[in-house]
């Protein structure tokens, strides 16, 4: 029997062998409209295509609009994120976006998250913010109804939109100031119950990614403002990525901001040269010292390189409260400071270099030439002084007299000056030693799709949570957080999928598997077309059909913009009794009889 299906511009499509209605989209309907040029502000690939595709719509830096292209794609990642959260036992929930100041005024999170937060006040005069994330809510709620340990394991999640303002929102909707996240929260009497709801959320993201199609790794993260101890994050291994993270051959992967440098063994420096000042004029930097050093001060073993000086970069840092103070670090002049690694290290606090009325107020300081003996919590100026491991007891270095146009040598530390700590903010190296001893280690770009953190009772204990355990007596409730970025999880796959002549989605993820293309106007390719539409999506397939009054090179330039994964064009063939089926992710193309092309469409799609 054949159903009769009505298609989105009216026109009745039949359905073979299926009971109710299948929509066929046609594309002379749809509220869409690709562009030929790029955005101005496009940086990346993903964030080109989507514009261009009509998928999303710039409505100011770092906030879009989701087309109805776009968002097919995005309720499909909601749709596998959902299934994998319910399968590990999850229960879904949704908290405002509107949130009062209280709850995070109790965590120090109102003031922490700083200029991130997006503050508003209602008409009674009441702070509030957009929410930037939920644990608050999420503990409050759980604290509400929940009082014994016979309630506990428990598991929450919600997909909802957060805010966040982002100084620098970029690369579409990889890094934007409104974006849709999964966040999921654990809830355990104890720390062995953390553990295991931790597995099980580490486990269902496996799923989850896995089913996105996305090359990805594991690595070792930072807990920053978030809090607690063990923290993990799933990045997309993709070159236009923000994130660098480091992986070896023996298994260790972290991003730059959780890899560790241990302390060099300490040296003996009993027999160790005594410091000596020199002249070294006209050497404000590291090369033009260096190249002094080998002119002037040869040393009888080998020449002087920059990673025998140390040096001092001295910066002023802002807490949240807008208290400032100075914080000078030393490390092997060969290295910089990393500045993801120092705002992890530093975090919620700021840091920013020291400007020219710095120095001024800190007359102590010469600019270019500061060494350890100006800097110190003991020491004159007040500033704070923390090393790079490397710069361990017995190393000797060349570093700054704190003299205008001097140097000392052979400075040890431990003998000659002592440090108020160690911060480790140096940047990491391709080639550098695995914190665990895996090999060298290798450097890569990646996107953060995921991070998964044991929270412990950061939360809890500022907020109350507790419940009676076995033995009747009240303890605190350790928790875990663990986040999906949704919006980004389409931005990702797109940029880990499309081509220089546009997007190609995966099948699990296309708004379409199917677009089905007639490239002229005789009425035979027109009926043969509509019946193909229809019987495709009679077997379950989304179909998409162009049925515009447009040239085939039009058609089949957009057909490319778009990214179905399957194309089905009715030309100049149908003469002879062919279609031809296209794979858009691979390239290929063949011709197969009108009778067959639903069979041959159903082999690639697995329907």
């Amino acid at each position: 029997a054949w159903n009769q299906t009505r298609g989105a511009g009216g026109v009745e499509f039949p359905c073979l062998g299926q009971e109710g209605p299948h929509v066929i989209t046609r594309l002379s309907q749809l509220f869409v409209r690709t562009l030929r040029d790029d955005p101005a502000d496009a940086e990346v690939s993903s964030h080109r295509w989507l514009v261009r595709a009509g998928y999303v719509r710039r409505v100011a830096p770092g906030i879009y609009s989701w087309l109805p292209l776009g968002l097919k794609v995005l309720q499909k990642v909601e749709a596998i994120v959902r299934e994998e959260m319910e399968a590990m036992g999850a229960q879904e929930v949704r908290f405002p976006a509107l949130l009062p100041r209280e709850p995070y005024e109790t965590t120090g999170r109102w003031t922490e998250y700083g200029e991130n937060l997006f503050r508003l006040r209602d008409r009674r005069d009441a702070d509030m913010l957009l929410g930037p994330t939920h644990e608050e809510m999420f503990t409050l709620m759980v604290g509400d109804l929940y009082s014994s340990y016979k309630d506990l394991p428990l598991s929450l999640y919600q997909i909802q939109t957060k805010y966040r303002d982002e100084a620098r929102p970029r690369a579409g909707l990889l890094r934007g100031r409104e974006f849709v996240m999964k966040d999921s929260y654990s809830f355990d009497v104890d720390d062995a119950g953390l553990a295991a709801s931790y597995q099980a959320h580490r486990d269902a993201y496996i799923r989850i990614f896995d089913r996105l199609g996305l090359e990805y790794v594991i690595v070792k993260a930072t807990s920053g403002a978030m809090g607690g101890s063990a923290s993990e994050e799933f990045l997309a291994v993709l070159p236009a990525g923000e994130d660098t993270f480091v992986r070896s051959p023996g298994g260790y992967a972290a991003n730059v901001e959780a890899v560790t440098v241990a302390p060099a063994p300490a040296i003996d420096f009993t027999d160790a040269p005594e410091a000596t000042v020199v002249d070294t004029p006209g050497t404000p930097t590291i090369a033009s010292l260096v190249a002094v050093l080998n002119a002037e001060y040869p040393r009888g073993d080998r020449e002087w390189t920059a990673a025998d000086t140390l040096k001092n970069v001295v910066l002023k840092v802002t807490e949240p409260t807008g208290e400032t103070w100075p914080l000078a670090i030393g490390l092997p002049g060969d290295r910089e400071v990393d500045p993801k690694r120092l705002e992890a290290a530093l975090a919620p606090a700021e840091a920013a270099p020291f400007e020219e009325a710095d120095f001024a107020a800190h007359l102590a300081l010469v600019k270019g030439y500061i060494g350890p003996g100006a800097l110190g919590k003991e020491s004159p100026s007040k500033v704070k002084y923390l090393v790079d491991p490397r710069v361990s007891s017995g190393t000797s270095w060349v570093t700054g007299a704190d003299e205008q146009g001097r140097h000392v040598l052979h400075l040890v530390t431990g003998r000659d000056f002592t440090p108020d700590g160690f911060i480790d903010v140096a940047e990491v190296r391709e080639g550098d030693p695995a914190p665990d001893g895996s090999g060298p280690l290798a450097l890569a770009r990646g996107i953060e799709m995921g991070h998964i953190f044991q929270l412990g009772r950061k939360y809890a204990e500022a907020l109350g949570l507790k419940v009676l355990d076995s033995n009747g007596k009240l303890v605190t409730v350790t928790m875990g957080s663990y986040g999906v970025g949704v919006s980004r999880a389409v931005a990702a796959v797109a940029e880990a999928t499309c081509d220089d002549k546009g997007l190609a989605w995966p099948l699990e993820l296309a708004p379409y598997q199917v677009q089905v293309l007639v490239t002229g106007k005789d009425q035979e390719m027109s009926q043969t077309a509509e019946d193909l539409a229809g019987q495709l999506s009679g077997v379950g397939l989304d179909v998409l059909y162009d049925d515009r009054k447009a040239s085939p090179g039009v058609k089949f330039t957009d057909a490319e913009v778009l990214g179905m994964p399957i194309a089905v064009v009715v030309g100049r063939g149908l003469k002879n009794g062919v279609v031809e089926v296209r794979n858009r992710r691979t390239g290929e193309r063949r011709e197969v009889p009108v009778a067959e092309a639903v069979t041959a469409v159903r082999e690639l799609t697995g329907r």
